[in-house]
């Protein structure tokens, strides 16, 4: 069911405040590392490839390539889970918070809006 034009409204109001108030939610980890998507699709491969040669050791009973198979499941996590430093990084800068109308801050309004709400039921 999609949105009425005063719920489409208040829906974008609300996500202008959080970004403004809560700009570190959406913004990039502050020590500027973060997980590239390039070392988890490596990473995903190299963990399917040990699982394939893991699976091979044991079924083969070659304890050898088992053990380079477990190795290779293990590079292949380290790999997709280390984070990167990222020079291409975004960070989103906060704005400055909006004057609130009449006064109120943007939760007054909301709560405001409520009563008047129930008040009409």
């Amino acid at each position: 069911m999609p949105l009425s034009e005063q719920e489409q409204r208040l829906l974008d109001e609300m996500e202008r405040h959080l970004m403004r108030n809560d700009a570190d939610v959406v913004s990039a980890p502050s020590d500027g590392r973060s997980l590239s998507y390039r070392n988890i699709v490596y990473g995903t491969i190299l963990v399917l490839l040990g699982l394939g040669g893991l699976i091979v050791g044991v079924s083969q009973q070659l304890i050898v390539v088992g053990v380079i198979g477990f190795v290779v499941m293990l590079a292949g996590v380290l790999l997709a889970v280390t984070p990167t430093r990222g020079a291409g990084r975004v960070r989103v800068q906060p704005e400055k918070p909006a004057t609130a109308r009449q006064g109120s801050s943007f939760m007054d309004r909301m709560n405001n809006r409520w009563d008047r709400r129930q008040e009409g039921r």
